[in-house]
């Protein structure tokens, strides 16, 4: 559950916008301030995929039943993989402002 909450929030602050809200403001730019996240997000990105994919094998039922402690493992990559992305996201966006 917690690993689908971080997804949750990796992906509203890339796509729906928060980060947009949160990074970007102060009369900064509008087109530095999209470039910049741009590319942070981008770098984020490449966790948020780690991410993902060790969330679904982990979380597989055939593997689950067969392999609990690869699951386990892979649930935590999963984990750390979130954690790491969204602290790119949120270092990034403070870094540049």
């Amino acid at each position: 559950m917690a690993n689908l909450l971080l997804g949750g929030l990796w992906t509203l602050s890339v796509f729906a916008g928060w980060g947009l809200a949160a990074f970007c403001g102060n009369g900064e730019p509008f087109d530095s301030c999209m470039d910049r996240l741009t590319v942070v997000s981008t770098l984020s990105g490449v966790f948020a995929l780690v991410a993902a994919s060790s969330t679904v094998g982990g979380l597989l039922p055939p593997i689950m039943r067969r392999y609990p402690e690869k699951s386990l493992v892979l649930v935590g990559i999963a984990t750390a993989s979130w954690l790491i992305a969204l602290g790119v996201l949120y270092v990034g966006g403070l870094v540049g402002r």
